[in-house]
C-alpha cells in the first residue's frame, strides 16, 4: 500500500496540472499578480485594476487584512476591503488574490476572492494551513504559500502537506526572501530556491521581489532575474501613488514602472517561449 506521502505527491501532480485553463499557473505562460500592498479605498483599487487590465494581466492582488510589525500601522480595511476587491475584480474581469491572516477570516475571504495567500508569518501556523486546505478544497480556491523568512526549503515543502493532506487544492509556492546578515535589502531574495523547488517537487513557484528587496528601484532587475531562473510567475506590489501609500510605499511600483516591468519581461519570456498573463 502506498504511504500518505507518496499519495500526496501523486495528487499534487494532478491538481497542479499546468495544462488546466483554470489554474493559477498555466503551461506556456508567466503569471504576473500585481496590485497594491493594501486596499486603501475603492478609487485607489479601481485605478490600479484599470492599469492591470490594460496591461493584459489576469490576476490582481490587494491586502484587506494587513498583519503589521507595529500595532499602530495601518491594518487594512478588512471586510470593506474584501468587498472592494470582489466588486472591482468582477468589474474588470480580473481574478483576485489576498492574504489570510488567521483562522477566523478564512471563510469570509474565500467567499470573496479566487486565491488565498498565506504570508511569511503564517507558514508554520499549522492550524491555519489545515483550515485553508479544507476551505479551499470545498470552495475550489487556489492557494499561494509564501516561504517563512527563516525557513528552510524542506520546512516549506512540509508546510504544503498540512494544506494538501486531506483535500485536493492547487498550491503555488512563493519565494519572498529570507533573513540573513545582509542589510542592503529588506531580505535576501533566494533565487536558488526556484530551481531547487523544481528539482525536489512538482509544485509551481512564483517570486515576490517587492517584499524581498524592499526598494522599488530593485524590483524590476530582480523580477528579470526571477523569470530567467525559471520562476512560473511574480507577485508584484504596485500603487497609483507610492509616496502616499499607507503601507510599504517604498517598495511599490508606480503605474509607469509596472508598465516598464511588463515591457522588459516580454523580452525575456519571448526568448524562453512563454507569454505573460
Amino acid at each position: 500500500m502506498e504511504d500518505k506521502k507518496e499519495k500526496n505527491k501523486k495528487r499534487d501532480s494532478d491538481i497542479n496540472n499546468p495544462e488546466s485553463e483554470d489554474n493559477l499557473i498555466k503551461e506556456g505562460y508567466v503569471t504576473i499578480i500585481a496590485g497594491p500592498c493594501a486596499i486603501e479605498s475603492y478609487e485607489q483599487l479601481d485605478a490600479c485594476a484599470r492599469i492591470i487590465k490594460e496591461l493584459g494581466l489576469t490576476y490582481m492582488r490587494g491586502g484587506a487584512y494587513k498583519p503589521r510589525t507595529s500595532p499602530y500601522s495601518f491594518q487594512g480595511l478588512k471586510e470593506e476591503g474584501l468587498k472592494y476587491l470582489r466588486e472591482i475584480g468582477e468589474k474588470y474581469g480580473l481574478k483576485t488574490v489576498t492574504e489570510v491572516t488567521d483562522t477566523e477570516n478564512v471563510e469570509i475571504i474565500a467567499d470573496n476572492v479566487d486565491v488565498l495567500q498565506i504570508g511569511t508569518r503564517n507558514m508554520s501556523n499549522f492550524a491555519l494551513l489545515e483550515k485553508i486546505g479544507r476551505v479551499a478544497g470545498k470552495k475550489n480556491k487556489k492557494v499561494i504559500l509564501k516561504r517563512g523568512w527563516a525557513s528552510s526549503i524542506k520546512e516549506w515543502l512540509l508546510a504544503v502537506e498540512y494544506i494538501t493532506s486531506n483535500t485536493d487544492v492547487e498550491v503555488v509556492l512563493c519565494e519572498r526572501g529570507i533573513r540573513t546578515f545582509e542589510t542592503s535589502t529588506r531580505f535576501t531574495l533566494d533565487l536558488s530556491a526556484v530551481p531547487v523547488i523544481k528539482k525536489l517537487s512538482k509544485l509551481p513557484i512564483i517570486v515576490d521581489p517587492s517584499h524581498a528587496v524592499g526598494q522599488s528601484d530593485l524590483v524590476i532587475p530582480m523580477s528579470r532575474a526571477a523569470i530567467a531562473a525559471g520562476a512560473d510567475g511574480l507577485l508584484i506590489e504596485s500603487h497609483i501613488n507610492p509616496p502616499r501609500a499607507l503601507c510599504d510605499g517604498q517598495q511599490q511600483l508606480s503605474s509607469d514602472e509596472l508598465k516598464e516591468l511588463i515591457r522588459q519581461l516580454k523580452n525575456i519570456t519571448g526568448v524562453i517561449g512563454k507569454k505573460i498573463r
